[in-house]
């Protein structure tokens, strides 16, 4: 069933976030989550997570890795920092549904791909597993900044496959990693300084899978956070996705607090948009 887009009060912030989550054209329920904490006027966690495991387990397992990790940041003391506090968390999110999957029969093949993106400051602490997405876009250049945890991706990384080829392979979902399938997962950190003025767009494979990384640019442009939000899955499901779809629209209105310098992190945002 369609829902609103879900959007902060109305409060001055250093940014705006939204996030929406829809069920798409054709499956019959959603196993896709999302939700969204605030701390603050410039610190915010947002996470989007993509279900597996069937229609119960699946719903459950993306419910959990959402809740969890929230509840897990909001209890964690802020002297750690962002990024440990999200990698924490998310650790305990995995920890939370593999118990789970062990101890109910009919739960036993669930998991969840999940990606969280806390904002502090400007600065900007991710932790990814699976196939969620998480765009950067910065002067109209729209990058990727995580990486597919697929067997098709990684195929495309060593060469051996074309992206174009990889957007239509059967096997393009094969999942290599997830939170709940093993007690230690394997999972991404990512951290960098954001400008006033960037983009972040986080989404499940149901939108990306339909629109290319330009389309999520153009599309968002002059858009607030909520409109864009209700303007990328709409274009998604006219198109006639195939899944789930969800995503998170979050811009940097003003900047507190970090910057990129000469070297270092803005030779390494530079590499991200010559990929």
């Amino acid at each position: 069933m369609d829902s609103p887009p879900s959007a902060p009060p109305a409060v001055e912030h250093a940014f705006q976030l939204a996030l929406l989550s829809d069920v798409g054209t054709t499956r019959p329920d959603n196993e896709d989550s999302c939700g969204h904490l605030i701390e603050g006027p410039d610190s915010v966690v947002f996470a989007v997570a993509d279900g597996v495991g069937g229609y119960e387990g699946g719903e459950i397992a993306s419910r959990m890795a959402i809740d969890v990790t929230l509840e897990a940041y909001r209890e964690s003391p802020p002297e750690w920092g962002a990024a440990k506090r999200l990698y924490r968390a998310i650790t305990k999110a995995n920890i939370e549904i593999h118990d789970k999957a062990l101890t109910v029969p009919e739960l036993s093949r669930m998991a969840t791909t999940m990606t969280a993106v806390a904002v502090d400051k400007g600065m900007m602490s991710a932790v990814h597993i699976g196939d969620c997405r998480l765009h950067l876009i910065r002067k109209r250049e729209i990058s990727v900044v995580t990486k597919d945890h697929t067997m098709v991706a990684g195929q495309v990384r060593m060469g051996i496959m074309s992206a174009a080829r990889a957007k239509t392979h059967p096997e393009r979902g094969m999942l290599l990693r997830s939170l709940g399938r093993e007690l230690i997962a394997s999972i991404d950190r990512i951290t960098m300084p954001l400008l006033e003025h960037d983009r972040l767009i986080l989404c499940s494979d149901g939108l990306y899978n339909v629109l290319e990384d330009h389309e999520l640019e153009a599309l968002t442009r002059d858009l607030d956070a909520e409109s864009a939000c209700r303007t990328l899955v709409d274009t998604a499901n006219k198109r006639g996705t195939g899944d789930n779809l969800t995503c998170a629209v979050f811009r940097m209105t003003s900047h507190t607090g970090h910057t990129p310098g000469t070297g270092g992190w803005r030779d390494r945002l530079r590499g991200l948009f010559r990929r």
